[in-house]
């Protein structure tokens, strides 16, 4: 990994309550935007940030604090889905995304808890598949929006349909698809989603750097140790993919998934 990658390195070693999920991800953009000067970004926020507090600094609750976000991200600075390009790589590039205010439900999911966050405001992505939304005021009875939409609120029966359609017709709702994901959790669901379109590309190297941008931000995870290990293993690297499946043993404590690694490892000894 080169010097680029150490400017992410703080990402895997802070707790992770103590990362700002919205910079993080705007340090995560500029690993593929070499001498890009992140101040302008970083002012942009700020004045999201300003502009929040001053039409909705004494919001109370979740229905008040999603109508303040929904107005100011959605409508006053014009963030919405790209519904035309969904698929797009730059859907998940921060940067990209905040030049072209257009995004994948992730990456605009991450401009809102950022955002809320700074307000003292409790927002949280959830693990919904496929759509990632926004659950305001958590410990409460929470306020569901989808950033995609503008910042839409969501009915019971909306946030149920976005889930069965992603599901597809043989999967069902369940407690872990509603979930909160935690910052790195957040992270890397936006790397994964440009590693999978990289793979469907047949850009193998892209997506072998998105999975060693994965293992960064999160070491014990153990998603990027394996697909790390996986391309490298198609690739005919058995060194590298013992390399990785030897870094995931010493990171993750997940007891399936050690025996999953001890059981690779063995095989490729073999």
């Amino acid at each position: 990994m080169g010097s680029m990658m150490d400017t992410i390195v703080h990402l895997g070693l802070v707790e992770d309550e103590d990362i700002q999920i919205e910079v993080a991800a705007l340090e995560l953009s500029t690993l593929d935007h070499p001498g890009v000067d992140l101040a302008p970004y970083l002012m942009v926020l700020s004045e999201m940030e300003e502009r929040l507090a001053a039409i909705g600094g004494d919001a109370v609750g979740g229905t008040e604090q999603a109508h303040a976000l929904s107005r100011v991200i959605g409508g006053d600075y014009g963030f919405v889905g790209d519904r035309d390009g969904y698929d797009a790589p730059i859907n998940a590039d921060m940067i990209r995304v905040i030049d072209r205010r257009r995004g994948l439900p992730v990456s605009l999911s991450i401009l809102y808890v950022g955002l809320a966050r700074r307000l003292g405001w409790p927002a949280e992505p959830l693990n919904t598949p496929g759509h990632v939304v926004v659950a305001l005021a958590p410990s409460d009875v929470p306020h569901v929006i989808d950033p995609f939409s503008g910042g839409q609120s969501l009915t019971p029966d909306q946030l149920l349909a976005i889930i069965r359609h992603a599901a597809g017709p043989a999967g069902f709702p369940s407690e872990i698809q509603l979930e909160a994901m935690t910052n790195r959790m957040t992270l890397t669901r936006l790397l994964l989603n440009q590693a999978t379109r990289a793979e469907a590309a047949k850009d193998l190297v892209r997506a072998r750097t998105l999975y060693e941008r994965i293992t960064v931000v999160a070491p014990a995870d153990g998603k990027g140790w394996w697909e790390l290990a996986r391309l490298r293993l198609a690739d005919g690297d058995l060194a590298g993919a013992r390399s990785s499946l030897t870094s995931m043993l010493e990171t993750v404590r997940d007891r399936e998934q050690r025996e999953l690694v001890i059981a690779a490892l063995d095989a490729i000894q073999t």
